[in-house]
């Protein structure tokens, strides 16, 4: 699914306005005229209802009072509360206020005539604020967004919840909370990124006649993941296929008291469909890498007496990686000064397509990406604190921020971000954004990312570039932590089971 900013909206509506030819004011027709018609999808017959209008300025307001005149229409008993003076609507919105003052559509006498009255109605229709909103809110349209929150009827959002910023999804100082989000022609980035995310309850997206061909002219590089866009990103496989044709990963990856990491790494790139994955591990882990993750192959590296990997491994590494497809590298190696050269020879010399993940992340020196960018791709997977760390900021930063900063440091390196997350986002390097819409809360322990690391290089190694590998990745990774809680385990599942459920996500 396609996810637009603001402005790249307004550009849209402005191409189908002035190439067109169609009016802006039919658009604020087809947009009020579609937000009744999923009304009634979701809420039955709407005649007799007693439905509130809270209007503000601008066309937001305007496709409020184009819902007010259909709604009255169907026999629904419609108020509108207009939060501004008549003479403060213009344009599309001026014209759609002179229609509705002419009917028998009773108006409130501002917001503090409704008083306790606003809990008799049984839906209310947020058309304060759209998508432009760049501003703190206040006065009577914070106290209308209070009021609509303490209700305890269903709410309906036209374009996005009041509060929501379209781009980022952060909330200018109080939002709506919805039931229902009717979006017009495409969804947009806040609507799927958090805080907004939360906010939005069910979206959906409205034609209202914006021609395709505009939209694929526009060229919009940001997606959201689900079940529609993983579907064709899929590897696929012969009938004659073997574990020779399906990819050889291989995975560099442990310490003494961190073998976990190794062996979940593994699980998730076998559970990822890899057809062969080598385990690269220090010498005193490589009868537990044997037992615990026994359709790996193993190799056992002297390093640091054996219990961690460094700098005098890389010949040894370089010679087993002949012959491999791609190369996960960093989950538990520990933060060992020998280590961390160790790391940054392995992404200098290395052309195989990579990831990155946890301490390969932790001992990374970003000059090293300088050349990988012309011969292979580098996916960086990190979580808010490694971001912050690789960045230099806060975490919180990272958290308020977190779109622009993945899509800078991906075009920045000319990598692959995979910043981790509720809402994990995938940057590319040539500015391609993606979320993803799969995961819940539940994911949040120990060993989860090394799972994700396992399944990426997975895809690689099967011959996916590196920005499919990524989204695939991560919705799959998701997908199979809901599977979990669907399952009726909302928390306390661990890393390994998930793993196994990557197959399950897959063959949906």
């Amino acid at each position: 699914m396609l996810l637009c900013t603001a402005q790249q909206m307004r550009d849209l509506d402005s191409e189908t306005i002035n190439t067109l030819g169609l009016p802006g004011v039919v658009l604020m027709e087809n947009a009020g005229r579609a937000t009744v018609a999923a009304m009634a999808e979701r809420y039955g017959e709407l005649a007799a209802k007693k439905i509130l209008i809270l209007a503000g300025p601008g066309n937001n307001g305007g496709d409020g009072l184009v819902m007010a005149r259909h709604l009255h229409q169907l026999g629904a008993q419609v108020t509108v509360c207009l939060l501004v003076a008549d003479d403060a609507m213009q344009g599309d919105a001026a014209i759609n206020l002179s229609f509705c003052r002419k009917l028998p559509i009773p108006f409130s006498a501002g917001l503090g005539a409704l008083g306790p009255d606003i809990n008799e109605y049984q839906i209310l229709v947020d058309a304060l604020f759209g998508t432009g909103l760049g501003r703190e809110i206040g006065g009577d349209f914070a106290r209308a967004i209070s009021l609509m929150n303490e209700s305890a009827a269903q709410v309906v959002a036209v374009d996005i919840p009041s509060g929501v910023d379209s781009d980022t999804g952060q909330i200018w100082g109080c939002g709506v909370q919805a039931d229902l989000t009717c979006t017009y022609g495409l969804a947009k980035v806040g609507q799927v990124q958090y805080p907004g995310r939360e906010l939005v309850g069910q979206l959906q997206v409205l034609d209202i006649g914006i021609p395709p061909q505009l939209v694929a002219e526009a060229d919009i590089k940001n997606q959201l993941m689900n079940h529609e866009s993983a579907k064709v990103l899929l590897p696929q496989r012969s009938a004659t296929g073997h574990k020779g044709s399906h990819g050889h990963l291989a995975i560099v990856a442990g310490s003494v008291g961190m073998s976990g990491a190794a062996t979940l790494t593994g699980r998730g790139a076998l559970h990822g469909g890899a057809g062969l994955v080598s385990l690269l591990v220090p010498q005193r882990l490589q009868t537990i890498m044997a037992a615990s993750c026994p359709e790996a192959l193993t190799h056992g590296l002297s390093g640091l007496s054996g219990q961690a990997l460094g700098a005098g491994d890389w010949p040894e590494i370089e010679v087993n990686l002949q012959g491999k497809d791609a190369l996960v590298l960093g989950p538990g190696l520990g933060l060992a000064p020998e280590t961390a050269e160790l790391v940054n020879t392995t992404i200098g010399n290395s052309d195989l397509p990579l990831v990155l993940d946890a301490d390969g992340l932790n001992n990374l020196d970003l000059s090293a990406l300088k050349t990988r960018a012309a011969r292979s791709s580098t996916i960086l997977t990190p979580h808010p604190g490694e971001m912050a760390r690789l960045l230099g900021v806060g975490t919180a930063e990272v958290q308020a921020k977190r779109l622009q900063l993945a899509q800078e440091l991906a075009t920045s390196q000319q990598v692959i971000v995979v910043l981790k997350g509720a809402g994990t986002v995938i940057a590319g390097p040539d500015g391609r954004l993606a979320i993803n819409s799969s995961g819940n809360s539940g994911m949040g322990s120990g060993g989860m990312g090394d799972v994700l690391a396992g399944l990426i290089g997975a895809l690689l190694a099967q011959g996916l570039d590196g920005f499919a590998a990524a989204c695939l990745g991560a919705f799959l990774h998701g997908r199979a932590g809901d599977l979990l809680s669907e399952n009726g385990q909302p928390w306390g599942y661990l890393a390994s089971e998930l793993a196994k459920k990557i197959p399950t996500a897959v063959g949906e």
